[in-house]
């Protein structure tokens, strides 16, 4: 039997990707994007609701992400949940899940018009490691 960890979402930034460097040199961008569910809402008549999600993306895509995307860029995501553990300085347990992406393509951005193929660019990351592309 195999465990599956897989997520797959399209939707918009709701910030400026936001890049740092890793201890190790890596690159690391982190994203939040919204995307909508359809709701039935308490007068009975549907509407749809926001749902925000953390992103992780690493090496040369990460990179790519934070040079052409920006708050309100469309973007699919296919990675998988990450869940982590800390201690705060008050020695509280804290945990969050959040997702990190293997692979990232851009649907298209406010900086640069798309492609015929409606593509901006699109980045790789197999298994956290990285990928040129």
């Amino acid at each position: 039997m195999y465990d599956t960890n897989r997520v797959v979402l399209v939707g918009r930034l709701t910030r400026d990707p936001e890049l740092r460097s890793l201890p190790s040199g890596r690159a690391l961008c982190s994203l939040r994007i919204a995307t909508n569910s359809p709701r039935r809402e308490a007068d009975g008549e549907y509407g749809d609701r926001p749902n925000f999600f953390d992103v992780d993306v690493f090496g040369p895509p990460a990179e790519a992400v934070a040079e052409h995307m920006r708050r309100g860029s469309q973007v699919c995501v296919d990675g998988h949940l990450s869940w982590r553990e800390w201690e705060t300085a008050d020695e509280q347990k804290r945990q969050a899940v959040s997702i990190q992406a293997d692979r990232v393509q851009f649907l298209g951005s406010p900086r640069e018009p798309a492609g015929e193929d409606g593509l901006v660019a699109a980045g790789v990351a197999d298994g956290g490691e990285d990928a040129p592309f």
